[in-house]
């Protein structure tokens, strides 16, 4: 009986040190208004090769895309007369695995969300609610399992340009959705707000603001000259993060700049 206790107490201990040493998972994560894929500053020529580029010197391990056309006559005008699926376009280019979330019927084919992925993922589509009407938004989202036994979701959106009473309800409607998951999250987009705002309050309980809490975070629109800052990644927190980096790239592919954070997830 005492030699049964012995191994017990062993293997017990031996499950507490392989936990304690598990290593933090490091992640990548990167958020991109693309401009529906033409150069915002050479009208009538595409950016998805210099989007691609970008993305690429970032290695990001998921990537949240906005204004993304799928099979447009738009995206016709600036490529030829073909028209592209431009997640397709960035799969093919970037190598990553990607989905794409619609969020309206538009010019013959879609708009709405793109997500990338590095590793091989499932995609999911939220309508998200518009009380004042206008342009139907969307978000797309994929849950990943990067160890045994550990997920991490990453949900990528762009709420209302028009109203606030919208944004704020489809800020609501995100916290409703994403924060009853019992896993890691993150949230990236165009979220068409500013610091302090009353959507950006809705956020903050539950969440932390990535760019806000490493310092310093830096304006994203317009690209040229950066004025305001509307586009960020948030960390939930129900999770232990820790921020190594987050940078904005001056790069002028789309009006907007993209987001990159470094983060290490502890187990």
């Amino acid at each position: 009986m005492k030699y049964t206790s012995y191994i017990f107490l062993f293997l017990g201990l031996v499950l507490m040190s392989c936990k304690d040493t598990q290593e933090p998972a490091a992640f990548t994560l990167m958020t991109y208004n693309i401009y529906h894929g033409e150069d915002n500053y050479r009208r009538g020529e595409s950016n998805i090769n210099g989007i691609a580029e970008v993305i690429k010197s970032h290695r990001p391990d998921f990537v949240a895309l906005q204004e993304v056309d799928s099979m447009t006559l738009r995206t016709a005008g600036f490529n030829g007369g073909e028209k592209k699926d431009l997640v397709k376009e960035l799969e093919q280019l970037t190598g990553m695995h990607g989905g794409f979330g619609k969020a309206i019927d538009y010019s013959e084919g879609g708009y709405g969300e793109g997500l990338l992925s590095a590793g091989t993922s499932a995609f999911k589509v939220l309508n998200l609610p518009t009380p004042e009407g206008g342009e139907g938004r969307a978000m797309i989202y994929t849950t990943y399992e990067y160890a045994p036994g550990s997920k991490i979701t990453f949900a990528a959106t762009h709420l209302c340009h028009e109203s606030e009473e919208n944004r704020v309800a489809q800020t609501k409607a995100i916290n409703d959705f994403l924060l009853k998951f019992d896993h890691p999250v993150v949230l990236a987009g165009d979220l068409n707000f500013r610091e302090g705002s009353a959507p950006y309050k809705v956020l903050q309980p539950g969440w932390t603001d990535a760019a806000k809490a490493f310092g310093s975070p830096r304006h994203t629109i317009p690209a040229d000259n950066p004025r305001a800052r509307i586009d960020y990644i948030w960390l939930s927190n129900n999770a232990k993060w820790e921020i190594s980096a987050v940078e904005v790239p001056s790069v002028q592919h789309s009006d907007h700049m993209p987001v990159v954070a470094k983060v290490l997830l502890t187990p």
